[in-house]
């Protein structure tokens, strides 16, 4: 395990589902639209993470430009899809996650690593031999390789993968990505084979382990409810889960009228009222 087994699938590239084999080493890109140096959007200390993340400090959140799936209701799509952000050097993001760190954040955490995994672990590996003690946080859209994920063991403290869907018609015609559903189960037991349950410190601030964010979508409550209950069933009922109603119609979801609106009190209420009568660990 280490960076030298991650770099083997950046070119050709197979470092997501997609196995587009971009020889990204060439300047070639795939769906995610990144060459093989560290491409980023911004970074500093964020209080709008989960309360486990963000303690007094705030998560060191490094936003990472490009994405390997094409939600069309994406928050960050002017990162994510329109591609704002700068290349960087491995060195220079090393010096971002340090300066982070030395400005008190309680983690380092990865906003769409997926596509990056390569460059971004190197310059892991750069700062922890310069004093970069904090937890490694991969935050993500779930749509993972578990033959990458398996290299990243021992390299990332908390993973907070999103899992979005359970349904392949919503995969196929939100996410671009058909095969979403088996793909974001596989990666999810592999993430907590890797680091089980999320464990905090005595000050409540999170250390090690999973965390699972879940998005209600409007019209979608009952797909919501077949994520939980995978969830409970197939990771355990102590899975930290959030459970989000935060969905707006950013981006191209107003291409789909069916999705073209908030949710409404009523829908969250009874994805929420799901969650906790099947006992999960819900974010507060």
């Amino acid at each position: 395990m280490g960076i030298k087994e991650v770099k083997k699938f950046l070119s050709p590239c197979r470092l997501c589902p997609r196995n587009c084999m971009a020889e990204r080493s060439n300047g070639e890109v795939g769906f995610c639209k990144v060459t093989d140096k560290p491409m980023v959007s911004s970074f500093g200390p964020h209080f709008g993470e989960e309360p486990v993340l963000v303690g007094w400090g705030g998560s060191g959140t490094i936003f990472f430009t490009g994405c390997n799936l094409g939600c069309v209701f994406c928050q960050n799509y002017q990162i994510s899809h329109l591609m704002e952000g700068e290349y960087i050097s491995v060195d220079n993001l090393a010096g971002i996650m340090l300066h982070l760190q030395e400005r008190g954040c309680h983690n380092i955490n990865l906003v769409t690593p997926t596509h990056q995994v390569p460059q971004i672990f190197e310059a892991v590996e750069i700062a922890k031999k310069m004093g970069l003690k904090i937890p490694i946080v991969y935050n993500c859209g779930g749509y993972e390789s578990v033959e990458v994920l398996r290299e990243l063991k021992g390299l990332v403290d908390i993973y907070m993968p999103d899992f979005k869907t359970l349904n392949a018609e919503f995969a196929r015609r939100y996410l671009k990505a058909p095969d979403y559903p088996e793909r974001v189960k596989e990666a999810l037991l592999e993430m907590h084979r890797q680091v089980g349950d999320l464990k905090t410190d005595e000050l409540g601030i999170a250390k090690k382990g999973l965390i699972v964010r879940h998005l209600v979508m409007p019209g979608w409550t009952e797909d919501s409810k077949e994520v939980l209950k995978w969830l409970a069933e197939n990771l355990g009922k102590n899975t930290y889960t959030n459970v989000m109603d935060q969905y707006y119609p950013y981006y191209k979801a107003c291409d789909y009228p069916e999705i073209c609106r908030r949710i409404t009190a009523e829908e969250f209420e009874e994805v929420y009222s799901f969650a906790k009568k099947l006992g999960l660990r819900l974010a507060v």
